[in-house]
């Protein structure tokens, strides 16, 4: 034994199959220098099982741990059969839910699976990881039964099943060969839609190193991936390449293989024998044993033991080579296994380095801001016209990123009052910093700074606003515009207007900050004007009417709302939002996570409704004060798909940009460009959905409403879909609209409201044909 940190086990590897019905010839288990599985049961026992998982259980209750994550695995874990496998996933759920979150997977290689096992899988909540190596050619190269035949089909069809089950599907493990095209295996592999791929890197060691036809060739196959990945928008996560971009960060590493974080796994065998990762296998025969089992010891004795201890070292642990690397903090020495070499065992650099430090690099190189994904699931989701919390929070993430990159733009524009300040605090207070920075408006000032560098003093007022959200102590030279100090998300200080000042009119302030109060040098007594909130049970929004950056929507910002106009917006807020989460209740989590700010906007001349949103506020919903609950309502949600859209954007391309036509949009007077169309039609597809439901309650005018948005939105899909000018991803955004939109058009509605929604669309076409003409 030897001293080192203590850290309890959360990952546990429970072998329940020592076989495998595959022949593969990279396989670690069989191919490599430790042949211990000659030795072990085929398969593990009731009793050792159920031994095993009261060790968990134990190991759970002493050090308080709220998630585990134990994996079924082999040889080739199905070969235990789906009953033996109930057994065990049954154990471990009756012994551990009530303990703790048990993350529950299986590996396997697919061959077996069907939909009897896939049954047993749902009824215990098993997720399900698949090996597939690429394409055909790649799979078949390694992955084939002992006769030499290909299992490929049989894996392709595997994972068909579970995208048809998609809550079972966990993703796709692909061991790299350099031999193969590594863009043809990305693409394969994609393809399948995977929640997730791995890409390893096969296990090799200094005495017997990996195929390598030119130095650095596994470094040089995985960037020409990561390129393809980033360049389409990262929508597949691949848990290496995250593991790079978070671990170069400062954030914890997604993989054993890469980062210092001490290794939380331990693998129990079929005869209850602990022993190490299962990559060690590759090193020496005898590598991975502990001389420890479930028998005789429990897993504190395991932790304390000198081969885990010993990949629990961090730095410190490494040789002198890794801890002068500049990149060490990501690669983290590399996988413990690949490091071997007789003579100096561990003691050494991974025998994939080079490689690992070239990819590195490049992908730091090319990540110097935070990339984010749109996975499948979230585009699907989205497409259909909601978006659950999870899917709009991916949105809202995205745009703190966006926001981030143009403050430093604008800095790069001169606006360096308040940056020093700002940076302190983000390394000290960033939760505040963030606060401010998710502010709608502070995008759409960074977009005007960028065009007009007279508006990059704002910069200061952010700053400002973090410092006070912070409690922290600063002397901030801030902005005021038109006689108003403004505090992005706190409200604003009234300072009066510089005489003779045209509007818009600019001047100075020296605003004093500690301990989370304020004041202005000298005006000790300067009116305050705190922003307001909308309150509906435990959701709330900000009532923004103090931002100057505001005025951004297409229609003017009404200005300071008496405390009457504020009433009224409470009440019609919270009786819409009522609305919306008892009948319209799909669109009430997207709207939680990413809706923070409505913008009172000045009524129309003549009356009616108005409402906006600007692409460059995302969270920000404009209108004029409506006149019923029901209105509100609908804006909205109507409103909040052009966020969700302007986000998705944002990310990645959806339609040629390079298509300049104009199309016929049934809900505009004016021909639209393509962006135009498809931001519209999203939005109708809510339009529709929300007269389906209201026409239940209120025929009139429900039932004309929903007939006429249903066929006029049907439509405008079929246009954006034969404009030949969609993505593949756009392509499959439009089929996402097709599939909530289609089956509206066979629910049955009045004759009288079908003539009439006939009559208004084709006056609506007829005015627009006499237009262009």
């Amino acid at each position: 034994m030897m001293d080192g940190p203590f850290v309890p086990f959360r990952q546990f590897v429970l072998k329940v199959h020592s076989r495998c019905d595959l022949a593969c010839d990279h396989c670690y288990v069989y191919e490599h220098a430790d042949q211990s599985w000659r030795g072990r049961p085929k398969v593990i026992s009731d009793r050792t099982v159920v031994r095993a998982v009261a060790r968990i259980a134990e190991h759970v209750d002493r050090h308080a741990l709220d998630r585990v994550h134990v994996v079924l695995h082999g040889g080739e874990p199905l070969l235990a059969g789906p009953v033996r496998l109930g057994r065990v996933a049954a154990e471990l759920r009756e012994q551990l839910g009530g303990r703790c979150d048990l993350d529950l997977r299986v590996h396997t290689n697919g061959v077996l699976l069907d939909d009897r096992v896939l049954d047993v899988f749902a009824e215990h909540d098993v997720k399900v990881g698949v090996s597939l190596d690429g394409d055909r050619v790649a799979n078949d190269r390694h992955r084939r039964y002992a006769d030499g035949r290909s299992s490929y089909d049989r894996v392709i069809a595997a994972v068909e099943l579970l995208r048809r089950r998609p809550e079972l599907y966990a993703g796709l493990l692909c061991t790299i060969d350099v031999a193969n095209d590594p863009t043809a295996v990305y693409r394969a592999l994609a393809a399948l839609e995977p929640p997730r791929v791995d890409f390893l890197l096969p296990h090799a060691t200094w005495d017997a190193p990996p195929a390598r036809p030119t130095p650095t060739a596994y470094a040089d196959w995985l960037i020409e991936i990561f390129d393809v990945w980033l360049a389409e928008g990262a929508r597949v996560p691949v848990r290496l390449f995250e593991s790079v971009i978070r671990t170069s960060r400062g954030d914890s590493s997604l993989t054993e293989s890469l980062g210092l974080e001490p290794s939380d796994l331990v693998v129990i065998e079929t005869d209850g024998g602990y022993e190490q990762a299962d990559s060690l296998k590759t090193a020496f025969d005898g590598a991975p044993a502990t001389g420890l089992d479930v028998f005789g010891h429990d897993l504190d004795e395991v932790a304390r033991h000198t081969g885990i201890l010993a990949r629990r070292q961090g730095l410190g642990g490494l040789c002198d080579t890794c801890r002068a690397c500049p990149v060490v903090d990501s690669c983290g020495g590399g996988l413990y296994a690949h490091r071997y070499r007789t003579g100096s065992a561990f003691a050494n650099p991974s025998v994939y380095s080079a490689d690992l430090l070239k990819l590195i690099t490049h992908i730091r190189g090319r990540t110097t801001m935070p990339t984010h994904a749109v996975p499948y699931g979230t585009i699907d989701a989205l497409a259909g016209g909601y978006g659950d919390d999870r899917d709009v929070s991916c949105l809202a993430e995205s745009q703190r990123t966006l926001r981030r990159g143009l403050l430093a733009g604008v800095r790069a524009h001169g606006a360096e009052a308040g940056w020093d300040l700002l940076t302190r605090l983000d390394s000290e207070h960033r939760d505040a910093v963030d606060a401010v920075l998710d502010h709608p408006y502070v995008r759409a000032w960074a977009i005007e700074s960028l065009r007009d560098a007279a508006h990059a003093g704002h910069l200061a007022n952010i700053a400002a606003a973090a410092a006070v959200r912070a409690g922290a102590k600063a002397r901030v030279v801030v902005r005021a515009v038109d006689g108003m100090v403004c505090l992005p998300t706190l409200g604003a200080l009234e300072v009066g207007p510089v005489a003779g000042a045209e509007t818009g009119a600019l001047s100075q302030a020296l605003l004093l900050v500690e301990d989370g109060r304020f004041a202005l040098e000298g005006r000790p007594d300067a009116p305050w004007h705190p922003v307001r909130r909308l309150v509906a049970g435990d959701f709330s929004v900000t009532l923004e009417d103090t931002d100057p950056y505001r005025d951004c929507h297409g229609h003017r910002a009404a200005g300071r709302l008496s405390e009457d106009d504020v009433a009224a917006w409470q009440r019609l807020f919270a009786e819409a939002w009522t609305l919306i989460e008892s009948d319209h209740p799909a669109y009430a989590p997207g709207l939680r996570a990413g809706l923070s700010t409505l913008t009172p906007l000045t009524p129309p001349e003549g009356g009616g409704d108005a409402s906006s949103t600007a692409r460059h506020a995302f969270g920000a919903v404009a209108a004029a004060l409506p006149k019923d609950p029901v209105t509100l309502a609908l804006l909205l949600i109507h409103e909040f798909q052009h966020v969700k859209l302007g986000a998705v954007l944002d990310i990645v391309d959806l339609y040629d940009e390079s298509d300049t036509r104009r199309y016929y949009a049934p809900w505009r007077p004016d021909p639209r460009p393509l962006e135009g169309l498809l931001q519209g039609t999203y939005a109708h597809v809510a339009v529709a959905d929300f007269w389906r439901r209201r026409r239940h309650s209120a025929p009139e005018p429900g039932e004309v409403q929903f007939a006429r948005w249903r066929e006029l939105t049907a439509q405008a899909i079929e246009t954006l879909d034969g404009s030949g000018s969609m993505t593949s991803l756009g392509a499959r955004f439009v089929a996402g609209m097709r599939r909530s939109v289609g089956p509206w058009l066979k629910e049955s509605v009045s004759e009288d409201a079908a003539v009439a929604a006939a009559a208004l669309s084709h006056r609506h076409h007829t005015a627009w044909v006499k237009q262009q003409s």
